[in-house]
């Protein structure tokens, strides 16, 4: 009879999650799922909260990634407002998601997956963590430190404080930002930017090692969505929709923010708690699609900074200028992007115009339906709210970056476990390649834990001993 592996927990990822391997009568993988296993409800708890709360209330769904959600959500109240905020006041969120962008990535690459990279796949996983990486190469430990306090340390001078700051508020900031502390953030980019561009270069040395963790991992034809400007830029605050073929060939551009759902698709499986976001026009699960870093990069024309364009040159070769279709080559994305933030903030904090004091646009709830979009860490983030005639919440839906990557992920997943895993000779780097399959998406599972329609859910209630005592079981409808 065929068997079943489980992995569980994931590790290294922000949340709690599960991956199947099942098995057929000769060891072969079969199939392979992604389980999300934490439940929050974040839409439903929302409802009945004034407006104006729901940036600071929606942030508080993940402490690693809360400026996200600030971003989003505060555009979503913008639109409700009906309101153009100043120009300041939406540089001035530019710079924060950017910081914010910063410190996810290095989060990522250095914390979480630089030990799979530098100790190597198979190595003891007693020390393959950020431990044994500070033995092996105490230079790349401290400046991943390094790069996330620099990153964690701008959000604190912008916002107050570094973890669910209070700033940013429907309408733009509420507080402009002073000489002193426009300095004091300059006065840290350069640092910033050198850590990311030595790591740029060691990185690069590095992946002459994984090329068959390349060609394995999540290395699949699929569209890519991700915001773009009006020219074709990078962009991560604005902008509009932009989704292309495995080929390189736009299918969607320039579409209005505001019209997601004309794009955006969402299914749900019994297996997971994790929505599964899908082209729309392709169906489901036809309609598979990645955002992030990847797509980022794959959408763009250019990045619009010096170095962040030589280095966008260097991953368009990677694929010989078609769209690089390997979810290892996430990694590689990041980097880029960080390099970008840190150039692009400097750039933001130089304008003298950063320093007006105009900042904030005021104004009662004027629609009854707001949409925000902006790029997470992470990829693609959506918060979709209608109000009633009291700008109170009366229904809300929240589309996770993490949540596009679902199909990918688990598409991702079994790809590498049919290559990499015999069971007849399981080894414990076969399941760790498995894993890193997730880590290259560094999905935030906190975030991505949201219901749509009748969800699948189990209570157990257990003794002080761990014996189930009772369940509960609702079935998917």
């Amino acid at each position: 009879m065929g068997r079943t592996i489980k992995i569980d927990p994931v590790s290294r990822i922000e949340g709690h999650a599960h991956i199947t391997l099942h098995l057929d009568d000769d060891g072969n993988v079969d199939d392979a799922k992604f389980h999300l296993t934490q439940f929050r409800g974040f839409e439903k708890f929302c409802e009945g909260r004034p407006f104006p709360e729901m940036p600071a209330l929606t942030a508080r769904t993940c402490g690693i990634c809360p400026v996200s959600h600030l971003v989003a959500s505060s555009k979503a109240c913008d639109h409700l407002l009906s309101v153009t905020i100043p120009p300041t006041g939406a540089n001035l969120r530019r710079l924060m998601n950017l910081a914010q962008l910063m410190q996810s990535h290095a989060l990522s690459f250095f914390h979480l997956s630089s030990a799979d990279l530098l100790l190597g796949m198979d190595s003891n996983p007693k020390s393959r963590n950020i431990f044994g990486l500070l033995a092996v190469d105490p230079q790349l430990a401290k400046d991943g430190i390094r790069l996330r306090q620099i990153g964690q340390t701008i959000i604190e001078i912008l916002g107050g404080k570094k973890i669910h700051p209070g700033w940013m508020v429907p309408g733009g900031v509420s507080a402009p930002i002073t000489e002193e502390k426009r300095t004091e953030m300059l006065a840290m980019l350069p640092e910033g930017l050198e850590i990311a561009q030595r790591t740029f270069e060691s990185f690069k040395g590095l992946i002459g090692k994984f090329s068959e963790e390349i060609e394995h991992f999540g290395n699949f034809p699929t569209m890519y969505l991700s915001l773009i400007q009006p020219n074709g830029g990078l962009e991560h605050y604005d902008g509009f929709f932009r989704i292309k073929d495995d080929s390189g060939a736009i299918v969607e551009d320039m579409v209005p923010l505001e019209e997601y759902e004309r794009v955006i698709g969402e299914a749900v499986e019994p297996y997971s708690y994790m929505k599964f976001p899908y082209y729309l026009p392709a169906g489901y699960p036809e309609g598979i699609y990645r955002v992030g870093p990847l797509a980022r990069l794959n959408n763009c024309d250019f990045c619009g900074t010096k170095l962040a364009d030589a280095a966008l040159d260097e991953f368009r070769a990677l694929q010989h200028g078609r769209p690089v279709s390997s979810s290892f080559h996430f990694h590689f994305a990041r980097l880029v992007e960080i390099i970008f933030a840190l150039e692009r903030m400097k750039e933001l904090l130089d304008n003298p115009h950063i320093l007006d004091t105009r900042v904030r646009a005021r104004a009662r709830g004027n629609r009854d339906e707001g949409i925000g979009v902006a790029e997470a860490p992470r990829g693609t983030l959506i918060h979709h709210y209608k109000i009633d005639d009291d700008g109170l919440i009366t229904w809300a839906n929240l589309i996770i970056a993490t949540g596009h990557n679902n199909l990918a992920m688990n598409r991702g997943i079994k790809q590498a476990a049919e290559h990499f895993v015999d069971g007849n000779n399981m080894q414990e780097g076969m399941l760790n390649r498995v894993e890193a399959v997730i880590r290259c998406y560094d999905p935030c599972l906190s975030c991505a834990s949201h219901a749509f329609g009748q969800m699948p859910l189990r209570i157990e209630l257990h003794d002080s001993r761990g014996k189930v005592l009772d369940q509960l079981l609702r079935e998917v409808s």
